[in-house]
């Protein structure tokens, strides 16, 4: 049963994010930002100049008390000991932003917009120090844990990509379309009706394996490996869109929210396992899948997919509404997930113990 945090807005809930403290920041359409106690009471409110939708909120990774919020094609960084006016803010986004993403050194944020640029500020010099590309709107970023200087992207135009902020270009990138279009393939013709748009990222604590989520509904994973990245595993996890996707802080517990009103928690720990239990088998398979979705020297060559339908949920959640963002928080010795969705209200569900 969800307990509703409502109090906090009175327009729909757009993001959310959860502070090292356990304090919850939540921004939603017309420049409203709330704090919220773990109880689920607002703290604290502040209205963003200009009333643009606040779109991104996330915790600096060193100092929770400060927290960078998008809206509009500005980045404020705010202080939630004193929700006042922002201690700072970037303008260096053409379009309006998606996602922000802050590495954990706090050395550098990410910005991805609407143009397909994803700008990243130096956090010291106060200067963008990369601007990186997609061809069609960047739907989230994502630094990895434990690495810096390397994120990943996705967006509409359906790639997925891994940078080093050393380089301007990519150093990998896969076409999820490109991915499907196995002619042996029985759902190739119907990927033309639904393409794989690449709505939303999470990356897992180890920073290996990383999560997509698509207007598909398919939820893939995929592994990191030097400077490229390989299919992992991946599932049809909704009947719509999945809009959003988190790993839980610990292992490979997996979130996905979707436009059919669903929250599912996934444990991808045994799948993942048994990809690294043949080392030669999965190796030349794992060769064979990059061959057939990631572009190098612009060839494709076809490869069997690697779906699981397997994989089920391990807890099924009927939230009712298409889920905006998705977070999880420690609230009196238990795990929440925490849901936004088209109301101006918040849903935390009670989630098992690992």
């Amino acid at each position: 049963m969800a307990a509703k945090w409502s109090g906090g807005h009175s327009s729909s809930v757009l993001c959310l994010t959860v502070s090292a403290e356990g304090l919850v920041a939540s921004g939603a359409e017309r420049g409203e930002l709330a704090l919220w106690d773990g109880g689920g009471s607002p703290v604290a409110q502040l209205r963003l100049p200009q009333a643009e939708d606040v779109t991104s909120v996330v915790f600096s990774a060193r100092r929770p008390g400060t927290l960078y919020t998008s809206h509009g094609e500005s980045i404020s960084v705010l202080d939630v000991r004193s929700l006042q006016e922002p201690l700072q803010r970037f303008h260096v986004n053409e379009e309006e932003i998606n996602c922000l993403s802050v590495n954990d050194t706090d050395s550098f944020l990410a910005a991805a917009d609407d143009s397909g640029a994803i700008k990243v500020v130096d956090l010291e010099s106060k200067k963008v120090s990369r601007s990186l590309r997609h061809s069609n709107i960047c739907s989230s970023v994502a630094f990895r844990p434990q690495r810096p200087q390397s994120l990943v992207s996705c967006g509409l135009d359906m790639q997925v990509m891994l940078w080093n902020l050393q380089k301007v270009r990519p150093l990998w990138s896969t076409n999820l379309q490109e991915c499907e279009m196995d002619e042996e393939s029985p759902q190739s013709a119907g990927q033309f009706f639904n393409p794989p748009l690449a709505h939303s990222l999470s990356v897992a604590s180890c920073g290996n394996i990383f999560s997509c989520g698509a207007q598909d509904g398919k939820v893939r994973l995929f592994r990191v490996t030097g400077a490229r990245f390989e299919r992992e595993l991946e599932f049809q996890a909704h009947s719509l869109g999945v809009s959003q996707v988190l790993f839980m802080p610990e292992g490979y517990s997996l979130l996905s929210g979707g436009n059919d009103g669903k929250v599912l928690l996934w444990d991808v720990s045994s799948n993942i396992g048994k990809q690294q239990k043949s080392p030669a088998k999965s190796l030349h398979r794992r060769k064979a899948q990059a061959a057939a979705c990631s572009r190098k020297d612009g060839k494709l060559n076809k490869a069997a997919s690697n779906e699981h339908p397997g994989v089920v949920p391990k807890l099924s959640i009927e939230h009712g509404e298409k889920v905006n963002w998705l977070s999880c928080a420690e609230i009196k010795g238990s795990r929440r997930v925490l849901v936004a969705d088209q109301s101006s209200s918040i849903s935390a569900y009670p989630l098992p113990e690992p």
